[in-house]
């Protein structure tokens, strides 16, 4: 799986930012094994270098999977790591869900009901 690490001026892209990054992300998908391809991080602070606030990291994950669309998920959070965590938690759901859907063996098999051919039992 690849993993990228974007973040803009005001945010820490640091390599050891992109080392925490892989590890957590390698953490997270490892139960989804070589169907999630890549995971795409960008990290950005919606204030700069202005006053901060509760919320001024944001993080968006795009995750693309095997074979399915990709997924977007983002979170935000006052600092860089706890807006990966938040992200990664949507994330782990977004992707179980996506391919749970697409997933054969999860699909129940619907009985067949005969169908009605508009003939009527005459035996009254």
């Amino acid at each position: 799986m690849q993993i990228l690490l974007h973040s803009d001026p005001n945010t820490d892209g640091s390599h050891l930012m992109a080392e925490h990054l892989e590890t957590v992300v390698k953490a997270a998908m490892a139960r989804f094994g070589e169907r999630v391809t890549q995971v795409e991080a960008h990290l950005s602070d919606a204030n700069g270098k202005n006053k901060s606030s509760g919320d001024d990291i944001h993080c968006t994950l795009d995750a693309k999977l095997l074979g399915l669309d990709a997924i977007v998920v983002k979170d935000r959070a006052g600092n860089a790591h706890q807006a990966i965590e938040g992200a990664l938690r949507k994330l782990k759901r977004a992707v179980g869900a996506e391919i749970a859907k697409h997933d054969p063996r999860s699909q129940r098999s619907r009985s067949t009901v005969p169908a009605d051919d508009g003939s009527k039992d005459d035996a009254t």
